[in-house]
C-alpha cells in the first residue's frame, strides 16, 4: 500500500520550519445546502458572540484538555462551546442520527476519517470555502503545516476538505525499561537474543519475550504482554499491526490509506500471509494478560499504568497516564517486525462541520475548528494536566520548548515518544486501514471473527475465509 508522503517529518524539516445504507441516501444534499449555510463574514473572531455550538468528540486526550480549559476561546470568540466526549461506537451511532435526520445538534464533529468521514462525508461541509474566504481569520501556518492532510481530511477526492487535523495517535510498543534492565542478562541468556526492544525485533521474539516474563518475573510483573483485544474497534488495530507485519492486508492492488475508495476489490484475507498473521496472533493471545479480551485502549492504558504488564502495543497518546505512574521507567519503540515490515498504526482525526448547521452555528464552528487546531492550542493541550496532546503541527514539532520535553523529565510526557512516532510515520513503518465508505460493516466483522478466534471458537485460516466473505458480500451491495 503506498502511504501519505504528508506523515513524513524528519529532522531537517524540523529545523526549516523553526526558522451505511438509508442513511446514505438522506445525506446526499448536505454538503450543498451547508455550502449555503456560510455566512459572509467580517474577518473578526468577536463575529459571532453569544453563539453557542456542540462539539461532539471521542474521549480524547487533546479534547479533554480543551474542554478543561475552553476559557481562551470564549474569551476570544465570546462564543460557549459545550463538549460531550463518549467512546467511539457512541459518537458514531449520535454523529450519524444527527446528519441523517437534517438537524444539528452538533456542529463541530471528531470525523474519524474511517468510522465517519468516509460513510457520512456527504453531511459535512466543505471546509475550502471557509479556508480561502477574507470574512474569517486565516488559518495560521496555512495547511502546509499540517500532518496527514489527506488522510485525517479528505476523502476520495482533493477537491473537498472535511476536516483539519486534530490528533495522530500512533500505536507503538510501550515496555517497561526498568524490567527489561533488571532482567536483561537473564533473558539474553535464555532467548539467545538480546531482548531489548526496537523494530530489529520480531513478533515471534516478541512472544518468546512474553512468555518468558510469565514464567520468570511473577514477583515484579503479572503478565509479560496486554493487549487491546475487546470485541470492539480495538481489536482490529491491534490485529492489524500483525496482519501487515506478515505482508497481509485487508486489499490489495489499490491506494486506499489516504484518500480511500469507492471499490476496494476483493479482500484478500485468505491469502497466506494474512492465514499465517492470524494464526501468530492466537497464539499470542493465547499467553497474554487475560484480561486482554476485555480490554479496548483505555483498558489496556489502565493495565500498564497498574503494573499488570511488562509490555504492550498501544496508542502513544497514553504515555502520559505510563509515565506518571513510572515516572522515566517506560520505553518506547517501534512495534515488532514481522516476515514483511514493522507496521504501527496510525489512528489521526480530524475535526469538521455538520453541514446541517444554520448560518451562526455554522460560522461559529469554523471559529472553533479553526482555534481548536491552531499551534497555539496545540501548544495548549501539550501542556495539560488533564488531558494532553498529539500534535498534528509540523510548527509544533519544531518549538524549542516542545523539542526541550523530548527527553525525560518532561512536562509534556506524550512528547518523549516523538523520535519513536516520527519514524513511525515514515512510509516503511506506517500503517494505515482502507477508507471506505463501508468500513463500519467491514470492521464489525473484523472483530466479531477475531474475537472467536481468540477464544477457540473458530480457526485462524476459518476466521480469515470468514471476514473475506462478509467483506466481499458487504462491499457487493
Amino acid at each position: 500500500m503506498t502511504n501519505d508522503v504528508q506523515f513524513q517529518l524528519n529532522r531537517r524539516q524540523l529545523l526549516q520550519f523553526a526558522g451505511l445504507g438509508a442513511a446514505s441516501l438522506a445525506l446526499a444534499s448536505c454538503s450543498a445546502a451547508g455550502t449555503g449555510n456560510i455566512p459572509k463574514g467580517n474577518g473578526s473572531w468577536k463575529q459571532f458572540a453569544g453563539t453557542e455550538i456542540n462539539f461532539i468528540s471521542e474521549n480524547t486526550a487533546p479534547s479533554a484538555a480543551i474542554a478543561a480549559n475552553s476559557k481562551p476561546f470564549t474569551d476570544l470568540t465570546g462564543i460557549k462551546v459545550n463538549i460531550s466526549q463518549m467512546q467511539l461506537g457512541d459518537l458514531v451511532q449520535k454523529v450519524k442520527l444527527d446528519l441523517s435526520s437534517g438537524s444539528s445538534q452538533y456542529h463541530v464533529i471528531y470525523a474519524d476519517p474511517y468510522q465517519v468521514m468516509s460513510p457520512l462525508s456527504a453531511g459535512l461541509a466543505d471546509l475550502t470555502p471557509l479556508i480561502s474566504s477574507s470574512g474569517y481569520p486565516k488559518v495560521e501556518g496555512g495547511l502546509d503545516d499540517f500532518l496527514a492532510l489527506d488522510a485525517a481530511g479528505r476523502f476520495l477526492s482533493k477537491d473537498k476538505l472535511y476536516a483539519l487535523p486534530y490528533d495522530c495517535p500512533t500505536m507503538i510498543w510501550f515496555y517497561r525499561k526498568d524490567l527489561f534492565e533488571k532482567y536483561h542478562t537473564r533473558m539474553t541468556a535464555a532467548l539467545g537474543f538480546d531482548p531489548t526492544p526496537s523494530e530489529k525485533i520480531t513478533w515471534e521474539q516478541y512472544y518468546q519475550i512474553a512468555d518468558w516474563f510469565n514464567r520468570n518475573a511473577k514477583s515484579d510483573v503479572a503478565y509479560g504482554t496486554g493487549h487491546q483485544a475487546k470485541q470492539y474497534d480495538s481489536l482490529q488495530c491491534d490485529f492489524s499491526n500483525v496482519l501487515w507485519a506478515y505482508g497481509g492486508d485487508y486489499f490489495g492492488g489499490t491506494d486506499l490509506g489516504p484518500l480511500g475508495s469507492k471499490d476496494p476489490g476483493k479482500s484478500t484475507l485468505t491469502d497466506d500471509a494474512a492465514v499465517k498473521a492470524a494464526t501468530f496472533y492466537q497464539k499470542l493471545l493465547g499467553i497474554a494478560h487475560p484480561g486482554s479480551v476485555g480490554w479496548d485502549w483505555d483498558g489496556l492504558g489502565q493495565a500498564f499504568a497498574a503494573g499488570q504488564v511488562a509490555m504492550a502495543p498501544n496508542w502513544h497518546e497514553y504515555a502520559a497516564s505510563a509515565e506518571e505512574k513510572f515516572p522515566g521507567k517506560v520505553g518506547y519503540s517501534l512495534l515488532p517486525t514481522g516476515p514483511a515490515r514493522s507496521a504501527n498504526l496510525w489512528g489521526g482525526t480530524g475535526i469538521g462541520i455538520n453541514a446541517n448547521a444554520k448560518e451562526k452555528e455554522f460560522g461559529a464552528a469554523w471559529l472553533f475548528v479553526n482555534w481548536a487546531t491552531a499551534p497555539a492550542t496545540q501548544l495548549m493541550t501539550l501542556r495539560s494536566t488533564v488531558g494532553g496532546g498529539t500534535p498534528t503541527r509540523r510548527s509544533v514539532y519544531a518549538l524549542p520548548e516542545v523539542k526541550a520535553q523530548e527527553k525525560w523529565p518532561s512536562t509534556m510526557p506524550n512528547m518523549v515518544t516523538t523520535d519513536v512516532v516520527l519514524k513511525a510515520w515514515e512510509p516503511d513503518f506506517i500503517g494505515l486501514r482502507p477508507k471506505v465508505a463501508t468500513w463500519n460493516q467491514l470492521n464489525t466483522a473484523v472483530f466479531t471473527e477475531l474475537s472467536k478466534m481468540i477464544t477457540g471458537s473458530a480457526t485462524p485460516a476459518a476466521t480469515m475465509a470468514s471476514i473475506a466473505q462478509q467483506f466481499d458480500t458487504i462491499n457487493a451491495k
